[in-house]
């Protein structure tokens, strides 16, 4: 990983995917483009979203996530042990198919390595980051109907996710971010459920990055400092960043991935709005901690709107780096 400025700026993980993509998809599905053809659309779209980021200014990019349709859909196709029922509803008009467990969760072949090669290739910069969903999430938003309980599930899913880290860094990959958004959802799983991403990440090589977003973060701040990672980064601007003051209450000593961007709503934050919030954010945590990332992914917000709320938290982050310099 090459050195990077303070206060450096990435992305969760999403983007939205392009509308030529969702055409050429449509196509795929109705028969009507090969998969060689629409290999080459997925790849285009990563390079489209690369540059955006390139012209936004984002340290830590990633190609968005536009090869899959879904966290949690996505890799449940490609692991042994499940099936699909159909749609569930999961935001707004946007459903996912909800995976179910229906027998031994097993590792058939490197699920993201393809993806991470390619984008390493076509990135601007080595600090490319891959994202991943972690075991929790991954069980919780699926039908158990194998496992006797919960845990075994988690925990079998953390084993196979670490045998993708090892891949993923045997392949180059510097920086994983694993995506727990339902770690919080149960007070009663959360010592476990953190001990089972630590599985997940046992062994890895890497900057190792924990996404937690939406809910009560009352019920995981205890447990934050077990985390075995470097850094996690939360929703926050949705909050008001009122969880600041509780991660500082638990003596949270982790980088910190400030959420200064609304990822659900569409009005664009100005450049001074992010870095008055940074700022704030700096009577909390020091500058040299804490890295600037929207709340969650963008992907579900129109392109030209996701573009331009990047841009203004790239340039409201170099207004506090210059005031920093002073």
């Amino acid at each position: 990983m090459d050195e990077l400025p303070i206060l450096p700026t990435t992305v969760i993980g999403s983007y939205p995917r392009p509308k030529w993509l969702r055409e050429a998809i449509r196509l795929h599905k109705a028969g009507k483009v090969s998969d060689e053809e629409l290999t080459e659309a997925f790849n285009d779209a990563a390079l489209a979203v690369l540059h955006d980021h390139y012209l936004a200014g984002i340290d830590v990019p990633t190609d968005g996530e536009v090869k899959r349709d879904e966290m949690v859909e996505y890799f449940a196709e490609r692991l042994g042990g499940f099936k699909f029922y159909g749609p569930v509803r999961v935001w707004g008009t946007a459903y996912y198919r909800k995976p179910a467990v229906v027998g031994k969760i097993e590792y058939k072949s490197p699920l993201l390595v393809d993806e991470f090669n390619y984008t390493k290739s076509v990135s601007y910069t080595p600090n490319v980051k891959i994202t991943i969903t972690g075991p929790y999430t991954i069980a919780y938003w699926s039908y158990n109907e194998y496992y006797k309980d919960m845990k075994d599930l988690v925990f079998d899913l953390a084993k196979i996710i670490n045998k993708e880290l090892h891949n993923l860094v045997d392949a180059g990959a510097r920086i994983i971010q694993i995506d727990e958004p339902a770690i919080h959802s149960n007070k009663k799983d959360v010592s476990w459920a953190v001990e089972a991403v630590n599985e997940a990440v046992k062994g890895i090589n890497a900057k190792l990055v924990v996404h937690i977003c939406y809910g009560d973060y009352r019920i995981v701040a205890p447990y934050l400092n077990e985390f075995k990672v470097d850094q996690i980064n939360f929703a926050l601007k949705i909050y008001n960043y009122r969880y600041l003051e509780l991660f500082k209450k638990y003596g949270y000593e982790k980088e910190l991935g400030l959420g200064v961007i609304d990822v659900h709503s569409r009005r664009v934050e100005s450049a001074e709005e992010v870095a008055k919030d940074i700022k704030n954010s700096l009577e909390y945590f020091p500058a040299e901690k804490i890295w600037i990332n929207p709340d969650c992914g963008l992907k579900l917000l129109p392109r030209s709107i996701a573009f331009q709320k990047l841009v203004n938290m790239v340039k409201g982050t170099k207004m506090v780096r210059e005031e920093l310099k002073k």
